[in-house]
């Protein structure tokens, strides 16, 4: 009789119905994380005025990038290691009970705390998504399921920021962390019956120093920028300087411990690989500019240009339309033609113009002009995100497929945390002043002003007197409008590192194909339709008034074909 050890020793036959009952899994578990990167942007006011933390509201940000940074790498190495699935069902697990911590916090620190929860769930959702396409589809046909997946974030843009806009004027704020509840439980059914591939077991040692080194020189680098950045430390406070020399020694004790792993976290030898190296830089200025951007411009909507957490988020519309565009369209124009240079010089020549565009910005710009600036930020980002990951996983071998893919969004997540660290810092340390000077100048005392500031949101601003509202108003549009000058340097130095970037051919072969794990393309068609036969045939006899034919006189790749489900879940 057929065992199930056995059938697992079978290849997985990748047919084109199956690559597509894989990628709706993906995109379940896609859409749950980007959305909640953004959900948070316009509720952020309401969270942060109602839970006290008005002057440290970068943190809720910074702590959900910081978590999903870390994990990233872990989450390449061991599901190129161990098998992705199970992995993948975790991290959803993990993200949806995150997020009902979110919405029972009751107080700010609690609050901070689950989104770093929800950003170790956030990260797996994210790499692993993109190294199982990387495994069942080939890079010369990638670009048209890559794009769908840049898309998601896209969508996610407007339908976060919507969301939550909406939850906070006709419900309550929690009701963005509510939300994920449903779409968690929905993402982890799809992925527990669609996406069928197989496990693996580790046969070299864990690389767990490197996870340690790695996770302490990510944490002490956001912590020095935060600090350096900080009023209440400064670039010249002690403890400033030791988060510092705590990042040097644990970056150097990791390069020390990669250069002597068995099966290091992150190989050094990646780093010997020009094409991925090139496209990781793109990556990590990326970052910097395109999620200190994002993380921002609802809020600066909504306070400074007076419109409502709703409508603040329909107006990221455009910019969910121009990168969705550029994203589809760039996967297409990729698998037609195999070449990919021209799309990241593109995107970060439009992705400059449009933060150029974004520093003219006050209380009084026209609502269709900023609209059309945040089409332009979104068309420039759809042609460079996915497109980098593209030129990582074609650059590697495929049993680095994963290892790569993560170390490549590894970086961009720390140009991310930086960004929004270091110019969130800037924001919120001008913001404070302004808005502490506002109600000193109405009347108020210094402590009395602290207390307005810290708790001030949206709701709180409608009861104030009018010259008090437009005080607010211009010190919001003051403090964040000129930090865009601040990332224009790192898209032009992004622009830079496209120039140089290498042209190789797109391989034909997907990752489990190359491992021996699977069979693709035609000859998976074929077996499928053979297999298909086999089963009519054996069916047909059962039925026909004779013996049953015995299951174990039915060939071993038939019931492999008939039966994936055992096969991947073992």
């Amino acid at each position: 009789m057929t065992t199930t050890a056995a059938r697992a020793s079978e290849p997985l036959l990748l047919t084109q119905r199956r690559i597509w009952i894989i990628f709706s899994a993906l995109i379940a578990g896609m859409m749950l994380a980007s959305l909640d990167q953004t959900i948070v942007s316009t509720a952020m006011p309401t969270i942060v005025g109602q839970l006290g933390g008005v002057e440290h509201q970068a943190w809720i940000t910074t702590a959900y990038l910081l978590a999903t940074t870390i994990v990233m790498p872990i989450y390449g190495k061991f599901g190129d290691v161990l098998g992705r699935r199970n992995l993948f069902l975790i991290a959803i697990a993990l993200f949806t009970l995150a997020s009902i911590g979110c919405a029972l916090a009751t107080d700010f620190w609690g609050f901070v705390l689950f989104r770093a929860f929800q950003g170790l769930g956030g990260g797996g959702l994210m790499i692993l998504s993109q190294a199982i396409i990387a495994d069942i589809v080939p890079a010369n046909e990638r670009g048209k399921y890559m794009g769908p997946l840049g898309a998601i974030f896209g969508l996610s843009a407007v339908a976060g920021p919507l969301l939550g806009g909406f939850f906070v004027d006709h419900m309550t704020w929690q009701w963005a962390f509510y939300i994920n509840i449903p779409i968690g439980l929905a993402a982890f059914a799809i992925a527990w019956f669609a996406l069928t591939l197989p496990s693996k077991k580790a046969t070299r040692k864990i690389d767990l120093a490197g996870v340690v080194l790695l996770s302490i020189a990510t944490t002490c680098l956001i912590f020095f920028t935060d600090f350096g950045g900080d009023t209440e430390h400064g670039w010249t406070a002690p403890e400033t300087w030791a988060f510092g020399a705590a990042l040097l020694l644990s970056a150097a004790a990791f390069i020390r411990v990669e250069a002597r792993a068995d099966d290091p976290i992150i190989p050094l030898s990646l780093f010997r690989n020009p094409v991925f190296v090139n496209a990781t830089a793109i990556g990590f200025t990326l970052g910097i500019g395109m999620f200190a951007a994002i993380a921002f411009v609802p809020t600066f909507l909504q306070m400074s240009s007076g419109t409502s957490a709703a409508a603040s988020g329909l107006l990221m519309l455009p910019m969910m339309v121009g990168m969705m565009g550029t994203s589809i369209w760039s996967g297409l124009a990729i698998t037609k033609s195999g070449k990919y240079k021209a799309f990241p010089i593109a995107g970060s020549v439009t992705t400059a113009v449009a933060l150029l565009a974004l520093t003219t910005l006050a209380a009084d710009t026209p609502i269709w002009l900023i609209c059309a600036y945040l089409f332009v930020f979104g068309a420039g980002l759809g042609l460079i995100m996915q497109v980098v990951v593209l030129v990582v996983q074609n650059a590697v071998a495929p049993d680095l497929v994963g290892t790569a893919t993560s170390t490549n969004n590894y970086f961009r997540e720390v140009g991310a945390a930086l960004g929004v660290a270091i110019f969130g810092t800037i924001f919120t340390n001008n913001l404070s002043g302004k808005l502490t000077a506002v109600f000193t100048d109405a009347g108020a005392s210094p402590a009395d002003a602290g207390n307005a500031t810290a708790t001030l949101d949206p709701q709180a601003m409608e009861a104030l007197p009018e010259p008090v509202r437009d005080g607010i108003v211009t010190a919001y549009a003051d403090s964040l409008a000129p930090v865009f000058w601040y990332l224009v340097p790192f898209i032009a130095a992004a622009f830079l590192l496209a120039l140089f970037l290498k042209q190789v051919p797109l391989s034909d072969v997907a990752g489990m194909v190359a491992r021996g794990e699977a069979i693709g393309g035609e000859e998976a068609e074929r077996l499928e339709a053979e297999h298909h036969d086999r089963r009519q045939s054996v069916q047909s006899e059962s039925g026909s008034g004779g013996e049953p034919v015995p299951a174990d006189q039915v060939p071993a790749t038939a019931s492999a074909a008939a039966e994936p489900q055992p096969e991947a879940r073992n």
